[in-house]
C-alpha cells in the first residue's frame, strides 16, 4: 500500500491576514526546524521507501533543508506542481482589502473562478491531480509531499471525489497546521 505524507511549511514570516498564496516569503526558521525535528522519527523506519518532493517556494525549500540536514540521505526534487494557488493581483493584499464583492464571486464560482486574475481552483485541482498520479505509478512506497494547505485540500480532494469540481459549501477539508502533516492511503 502506497501512502502520501503531506507536509506543511512552517508559519511564514507574514501577517496572516494577508492573501500570500504565491509570494515567495521565508518561514520562521526555528519553527521549520522544530517541524524538521518532529517529522525525522515518523519518516526513519521508511529509509529507502521515500521519495519526497517539496513545492518550489522558500517556505517548503526551507523545510527540506533542514529535513536532509538532519538526514543527509533525504533528498527532496522541488516539484512545481506542489505550489500553492496563485492568486494574482490579491497577493499580499490584506483579505480585508480584496473587498466582499470580489470574494463572493470567487465563492460563487469556487472551482472556476480565478481570484484575483491568477489561476482557478480548476487549474490547481489538475496539476495536483497530475502529481498524484505520478506518486501512485512511482516506484516508491512512501510519497513525501512538503507544500501548503491549497495543496493538501487538493489531495484530499480528488483521492476522495476524482475529478468532481467542488461547489463552495463542499470545499470544507482540513489541512495541516503549519508544521503538521497528513497521511493519506494512495492504494
Amino acid at each position: 500500500m502506497k501512502t502520501l505524507w503531506l507536509v506543511r511549511h512552517a508559519r511564514p514570516l507574514i501577517d496572516i491576514e494577508r492573501c500570500y498564496g504565491r509570494l515567495d516569503i521565508a518561514a520562521d526558521a526555528q519553527a521549520t526546524r522544530q517541524a524538521a525535528q518532529d517529522l525525522l522519527p515518523s519518516l526513519l523506519p521508511l529509509h529507502g521507501q521515500l521519495q519526497i518532493r517539496h513545492s518550489p517556494l522558500k517556505r517548503c525549500r526551507q523545510l527540506a533543508l533542514d529535513l536532509q540536514a538532519l538526514e543527509p540521505d533525504f533528498v527532496s526534487t522541488p516539484d512545481g506542481r506542489l505550489l500553492e494557488m496563485d492568486f494574482g493581483h490579491w497577493e499580499g493584499m490584506r483579505w480585508n482589502d480584496i473587498g466582499e464583492a470580489a470574494i463572493s464571486a470567487w465563492a460563487q464560482d469556487l472551482a472556476l473562478h480565478a481570484p484575483g486574475d491568477g489561476e482557478s481552483l480548476a487549474d490547481m485541482l489538475q496539476r495536483v491531480h497530475e502529481a498524484l498520479q505520478d506518486a501512485a505509478a512511482g516506484d516508491s512506497a512512501h510519497m513525501v509531499w512538503i507544500c501548503h494547505a491549497g495543496v493538501a485540500r487538493c489531495a484530499q480532494w480528488l483521492l476522495q471525489h476524482g475529478r468532481q469540481l467542488p461547489q463552495s459549501h463542499e470545499w470544507t477539508l482540513p489541512a495541516p497546521a503549519y508544521g503538521q502533516w497528513l497521511r493519506l492511503e494512495l492504494s
